[in-house]
């Protein structure tokens, strides 16, 4: 029997674990589903190995939340738009990337912030089929020139002015669509001049340019339920740790200066920006003050390991997630045509206002 997760989130004998994780394949191996209903992660999240069809995804994702008994926990998706979308056609969209409406933008802001919007809920239509229930987007990184590509055009533009009403758009759009947004890569990854997934970025800009900019963008978005860290050290806040595990860029920065109070993850504990084992890496993030940490290779091995050190959600996590999952139900917008939201969006797209 598949229980609400409101009753687990509030008794600490079946609250899941601060953890998210992925799986390896298409359809969920017997030891996944044990270790799963062992463990109790909070989530997952998915990728597209784990994605060939709307009927074998919407099997996957019914097949995690059985194995751990919640009929709503949370699965969650990378599907930007551009580079960044696991879901892809022919059974999927492609979504235009960011930059594309910062394009816009230029030209006309509001047709630009319609369209965001207009976006983000056809994803949120093809997500909510699926079962999907959180998407990490939008992007609210502000790059500067000289940075890695690896923000690139998922950004909506290169200033604060031009990336908070699209991301608010995207975001939005969303929970127009009932799934919750991850703002990312809080306090910021636009001025990373290196692939966090590979090493370690550093920032050496002083606090009051990143107030100024990159944490700017996140301040104004900090409403917004969930929030993604950045694998990024700010050599002027914290010197010995990336953002995600520091209680000083968490503590001061993310919750205080920025004043994020919504579900905060980590990044993925794989990339390489981090050092130490899996277990270290977990440990030091909830302990920087993370509420959740991410895992997405789907390697059992790893996921044991981080499960070993993982603790249930804390009660302030878990009020939390219950915040934002009230907030992604009663957010879901009635009747939807998704033909004619296509076709506004493609004269929009196009200039035809």
């Amino acid at each position: 029997m598949v229980a609400a997760s409101g009753a687990s989130l509030s008794n600490p004998e079946l609250a899941p674990r601060a953890v998210i994780f992925g799986c390896a394949g298409l359809t969920l191996a017997r030891e996944e589903r044990d270790f799963f209903a062992a463990t109790r992660p909070l989530g997952f999240i998915l990728f597209a190995r784990n994605v060939d069809s709307p009927a074998q995804v919407r099997d996957l994702v019914g097949q995690l939340r059985d194995s751990v008994g919640r009929a709503d926990a949370p699965v969650l998706i990378d599907q930007e738009g551009g580079r960044v979308q696991r879901l892809r056609p022919p059974h999927w969209r492609a979504a235009p990337p960011g930059a594309r409406f910062g394009e816009l933008a230029e030209r006309n802001p509001e047709a630009a912030v319609r369209a965001a919007r207009l976006n983000a809920r056809l994803i949120a239509s093809e997500l909510a089929d699926l079962g999907i229930t959180v998407d990490c987007a939008p992007v609210a990184d502000v790059p500067v020139p000289g940075a890695h590509d690896v923000i690139g055009d998922r950004a909506y533009g290169t200033t604060v002015a031009r990336v908070v009403p699209l991301a608010r758009a995207t975001a939005q759009g969303l929970l127009d669509g009932g799934v919750l947004p991850i703002v990312k890569h809080v306090p910021g990854h636009g001025r990373a001049r290196a692939d966090s997934h590979k090493e370690l970025p550093v920032v050496e800009a002083s606090h009051a340019v990143l107030s100024a900019t990159d944490f700017a963008a996140f301040k104004a978005l900090n409403d917004l339920p969930w929030a993604m860290t950045a694998h990024v050290r700010y050599d002027d806040i914290d010197a010995a740790a990336p953002a995600s595990t520091s209680p000083r860029v968490i503590r001061d920065i993310v919750r205080g200066e920025i004043g994020f109070d919504g579900v905060l993850v980590c990044d993925d504990l794989s990339m390489k920006a981090l050092g130490g084992t899996f277990a270290e890496r977990a440990t030091a993030t909830l302990a920087a003050g993370c509420d959740v940490v991410l895992h997405c290779s789907g390697t059992l091995a790893e996921m044991h390991e981080i499960a070993a050190v993982v603790p249930p959600l804390s009660s302030a996590a878990a009020a939390r997630v219950a915040r934002a999952e009230a907030l992604r139900q009663r957010s879901g917008a009635g009747p939807f045509d998704v033909a004619e939201a296509g076709r506004e969006l493609a004269r929009l797209l196009a200039g035809v206002v």
